[in-house]
């Protein structure tokens, strides 16, 4: 019989050989399971189910590095390992918090700090992912609320326009229409008579004509605004009211401050919209405050009327949508400008219109 006296000594450092390599297998097999199974998990994540996956990656982190518990801190300031966004320098997006664990480096194993430098790779990746979906979901509902916006005030518009076009087309009729017909009677009789006939001289017709078209023309838009700017049109409103008999408080500051024609425009048609409805609402000549400072930041136009307001209380920017489509046009106008437009009014107390515009958008 041949015997082999280092059999013994050969078999046990096989078979501690073969236990290494099974306990090293049985490591990188929990490894992988680990990172397969927190992967499937923040791979379905979204932004209802975010928090819930990333406290139970969390706690099988915390497993896996021979820990009892783990926490994510979101908030600004909190303390633990450091969870980052993809990407070179990726911003901490939160934190993992393991109690006696307070750096990956304190991971003992090689492999195993690796292992949970991945984890922690993975649910950085799944935070900014849900981040930018978040974003991209409020921009899009942004865009179209935009959208809608748009198309509304567009649809406005164009009422506003066909109840402008409106207006003249009865003030043509009513005023200027008549007027030109009675002058042409006037013409014709005299004609037929051969001498000026009895009633008003047509040379004072054809001036009341003039005058009549002078008038509707300065409704649409007057020639002193594009001359002479904004304060000099807003003091030809208030004198117009005055001739009507409202009594009429205008303070007008910052005579050389001339500003954009796009903005004096629409301050204009804000003026304008508002003496329209004093004309509607205030029940007759009342007293009447114009007050306009250009060389304010920010540029102020305010409108107060002590008539007896409208039917029912004009309620403020949020609530005066639908209202009244010249409040609503107004209001995005100004909004489209960067400013904002205020209409306030009770029943029996006037109303008020306030518009604002920031120096910076003029």
């Amino acid at each position: 019989m041949v015997t082999r006296p280092y059999a013994l000594s050969s078999d046990a450092e096989t078979v501690a050989e073969l236990r290494e390599l099974y306990r090293a297998s049985e490591a990188r097999a929990a490894r992988l399971r680990l990172l397969s199974i927190s992967g499937r998990e923040l791979a379905r994540a979204d932004d209802g189910t975010l928090d819930q996956v990333l406290q139970t990656c969390a706690e099988r982190l915390a497993f896996f590095a021979g820990r009892q518990s783990a926490e994510i801190a979101r908030a600004d300031g909190a303390r633990g390992i450091a969870i980052r966004a993809p990407g070179a320098g990726g911003a901490v997006v939160a934190r993992l918090v393991i109690p006696d664990l307070e750096e990956i480096d304190a991971v003992p194993d090689v492999e195993d700090r690796e292992a949970f430098r991945m984890h922690l790779e993975l649910m950085g990746t799944t935070i900014d992912r849900i981040a930018r979906e978040r974003e991209r979901s409020e921009l899009l509902a942004a865009l179209q609320e935009r959208e809608k916006r748009l198309a509304l005030m567009l649809e406005k518009v164009f009422t506003a326009q066909e109840e402008e076009r409106r207006r003249v087309s009865h003030e043509l009729h009513d005023g200027v229409a008549q007027t030109a017909t009675a002058l042409v009677r006037l013409l014709e009789g005299a004609e037929s008579a051969g001498a000026a006939a009895a009633g008003p001289a047509p040379k004072q017709v054809a001036r009341g004509l003039v005058s009549e078209l002078r008038r509707v023309i300065a409704g649409l838009r007057p020639t002193l605004l594009d001359d002479l700017g904004l304060l000099a049109a807003l003091q030809s409103l208030g004198e117009g009211l005055a001739a009507e008999g409202f009594a009429v408080r205008m303070v007008l500051e910052g005579k050389n401050a001339r500003l954009a024609p796009l903005i004096e425009t629409a301050l204009f048609r804000v003026a304008q919209e508002a003496i329209a409805n004093i004309h509607k609402h205030a029940g007759g000549p009342c007293a009447v405050s114009v007050e306009a400072r250009l060389d304010y930041d920010p540029v102020v136009l305010r409108i107060i009327d002590e008539g007896r307001g409208p039917a029912v209380p004009v309620r403020g920017q949020d609530g005066a949508t639908g209202h009244r489509v010249g409040i609503d046009v107004m209001n995005e106008r100004m909004s489209a400008l960067g400013g904002t437009l205020e209409w306030s009014g009770k029943p029996g107390r006037g109303v008020t219109v306030e518009a604002r515009l920031p120096r910076g958008s003029l």
